[in-house]
């Protein structure tokens, strides 16, 4: 059964890399880990409602990715905003918390920092949650398009063309109400706060430079896919099938080379959490639920 009743979340920050990573804890110290990685653009606050819901099964780690939620990079750091950078932040997030064994579940852009830390430590991962979390072309959508042109031609009219359609509060409320067959279930504090945050200053040119980045998490797909089949992780991919930038052919793309990967395809949309959270809370359990402990 699944409950939230008398769980605390507790609220933390650890010294990696050279910056104050914030992440969210919640489970007995000895229980196994589940490691939740976020995507854009929001924070560990995605996970908000599923850690209480598995807090008595696991002990759930969910960091901020630099460049996110409160997690705080020195301004002398001169950090560089790349997947690399972010995940080799979050490799040694894990060692800081001296972590040896974790499943991992990652969204968005927790798919190439959660598949960069796996083969990192393969040896670690003892199975996926892929929740829209992509490593295959197939998978991106046609919201990819504008992201594409700037690929070809990183100039500044094009960089602006991305800035101008989603770094602001309405572009973010369309990624969480975009494909979700009812936007009345979709907690209006969820994108307010992705949006504010998103208004710090030099944080666009963070989450720009990150999209043109995003096109060398392209050449990473060919070793993430060894890693499946040299593994086999138990896997459980469930998508919102109405997400428009990771479709649903990503999530059966898992299949051609995982046999023990599982693919749920649910009625909603990008951030299928905030309105189908129960019912991954259940699936991960019955999945996965052997395989973590």
């Amino acid at each position: 059964m699944i409950t939230s009743q008398h769980i605390q979340v507790a609220y933390k920050s650890v010294e990696a890399d050279g910056i104050k990573v914030f992440y969210r804890e919640a489970g007995a110290p000895d229980a196994p880990v589940l490691l939740l990685l976020h995507g854009f653009p929001s924070s560990s606050h995605q996970f908000r409602d599923l850690m209480p819901l598995l807090a008595d099964k696991y002990r759930l780690i969910a960091p901020d990715l630099p460049g996110f939620g409160f997690t705080e990079v020195p301004s002398e750091r001169n950090y560089r905003y790349t997947f690399d950078a972010i995940g080799e932040t979050i490799r040694q997030f894990v060692d800081a918390l001296d972590l040896k064994r974790y499943a991992m579940y990652f969204f968005d852009y927790g798919a190439p920092t959660g598949l960069r830390l796996a083969l990192a430590y393969p040896e670690r991962v003892s199975a996926i949650i892929s929740q829209n979390g992509n490593a295959y072309l197939e998978g991106l959508g046609d919201a990819w398009a504008p992201i594409r042109q700037y690929w070809a031609d990183p100039s500044p009219a094009n960089r602006q063309v991305i800035n101008d359609a989603i770094l602001h509060l309405e572009g973010t409320r369309w990624q969480y109400v975009e494909g979700v067959s009812n936007p009345d279930l979709i907690a209006p504090e969820a994108y307010y706060l992705d949006a504010l945050l998103l208004e710090r200053p030099g944080n666009k040119d963070i989450q720009l430079d990150l999209f043109y980045d995003y096109q060398n998490n392209l050449k990473l797909y060919p070793a993430f896919q060894q890693f499946f089949r040299d593994t086999q992780v138990p896997t459980l991919a469930i998508w919102g099938k109405g997400d428009p930038f990771f479709i649903p052919p990503g999530a059966e793309a898992y299949k051609r080379d995982n046999s023990n990967a599982v693919v749920e395809l649910l009625d909603t949309g990008h951030f299928a959490l905030e309105t189908h959270v129960e019912h991954i809370a259940r699936r991960i359990v019955e999945v996965l639920g052997d395989h973590i402990n």
